[in-house]
């Protein structure tokens, strides 16, 4: 069993703060800065998939969080993109109806099931953490975000 090391999950280059009171929104533009990384190979496809499952099911776990995520086979390796919303995310359906401010979106290869469930893993148990999500909720730059997260 892998352990997951969050310097190569998180690079401050996938961490946005967000303005956006829309799901849908926050969505388009965490998937939009998660095709820029080199393991996405179809941009068309990560956002259209990510939307597909999040109207399965919502992603949102509570206390403010969400993990939109996906397998696909256009992704060669595991990455992450970390959206800070400045707003309440107003349609994520949380089971606490506590309004989503903190989203970590997960793009993984389709052979990397167990690695994937891992790293869903990691951020539900890292995010438990009451301080950490507002300490996140109060940072200002990307690097203190990666600082948060991987400390």
């Amino acid at each position: 069993m892998s352990v997951i090391n969050p310097q190569t999950l998180i690079s401050p280059h996938r961490i946005l703060f967000l303005n956006h009171a829309s799901k849908k929104d926050v969505l388009l533009e965490l998937s939009e800065n998660l095709a820029a990384a080199p393991q996405i190979k179809n941009r068309q496809e990560l956002a259209a998939e990510i939307l597909k499952r999040e109207e399965l099911m919502s992603t949102a776990i509570g206390c403010g969080i969400a993990i939109p995520h996906v397998r696909l086979s256009s992704v060669t390796d595991l990455v992450v993109s970390v959206g800070i919303s400045r707003v309440n995310i107003v349609d994520f359906n949380p089971l606490d109806d506590e309004s989503v401010r903190l989203v970590f979106m997960i793009a993984a290869a389709q052979s990397q099931h167990i690695y994937y469930l891992q790293t869903l893993s990691w951020f539900s148990k890292k995010l438990k953490d009451k301080e950490l999500r507002d300490a996140l909720l109060a940072a200002q730059t990307p690097d203190e975000v990666y600082r948060l997260l991987t400390e």
